[in-house]
């Protein structure tokens, strides 16, 4: 939930307050400078290594931590599973900073808890794009990313292997829709149906498989071979 600023006229206005994690001081300057003249987006601390960033994150509580992977002292993953892990009793939303030539990292980085990835070329509109859908407790998945960088780190499972999906026919349909990069509004269309419906399929997606965002359930989709 964003904070809410009370302006000299008393007028209250939700801000998302952003803590940016990153060693390199140009990528920080950038991204700074680009939220700090967004409206509604204010960043509150800046720091250049993954220990500062959890410590600055617990205790300022921010509603977006926008965390590169590689830092020092502790990874951006590692700071993510401490802020925004399974064990963590209020987690934090982090949106993970990352190139494509660190596949590797993404999969690690979803079980950490990440809410969303940004690539580190991506432009002013994305990284907003990204910042508010994480503070609105969504995700931004673009399907560039979905499909070049999930891919090639979750493997399929065996029909051996994989459980019986619990998923209704129409709820694994949208779930496919989510895995593809489509927005709400845009499975509603897709799909022909109201955008609550989407919603309330979304939500009993996530309930049955334990999922806590869109992240994790594109994962499902692509361990279960239902996003190619």
């Amino acid at each position: 939930m964003e904070n809410v600023d009370v302006d000299s006229a008393g007028t209250g206005r939700f801000v998302i307050r952003v803590l940016i994690a990153d060693d390199q001081d140009m990528v920080r300057t950038g991204f700074r400078m680009i939220l700090d003249a967004t409206d509604g987006i204010e960043v509150i601390a800046e720091v250049d290594n993954g220990r500062d960033a959890v410590t600055q994150a617990q205790h300022l509580r921010p509603d977006v931590c926008l965390f590169d992977v590689r830092m020092p002292e502790l990874d951006g993953i590692a700071a993510t599973t401490l802020v925004a892990g399974p064990d963590v009793v209020d987690p934090l939303k982090v949106v993970i900073i990352t190139t494509f030539d660190l596949d590797d990292y993404v999969y690690g980085a979803l079980q950490a808890g990440a809410t969303g990835f940004l690539l580190k070329n991506a432009g002013p509109e994305l990284l907003i794009a990204a910042i508010r859908a994480a503070a609105e407790g969504d995700s931004l998945i673009s399907p560039e990313i979905t499909t070049r960088l999930l891919a090639n780190v979750i493997a399929p499972k065996s029909p051996a292997d994989a459980e019986a999906s619990p998923l209704t026919d129409r709820e694994t349909d949208v779930v496919v829709c989510v895995a593809r990069g489509l927005a709400n509004a845009e499975i509603a269309s897709e799909l022909l149906v109201s955008l609550s419906t989407v919603k309330a399929h979304l939500s009993a997606a996530m309930s049955k498989l334990g999922a806590r965002n869109r992240v994790e359930l594109v994962i499902w989709a692509y361990e279960h071979d239902l996003a190619g």
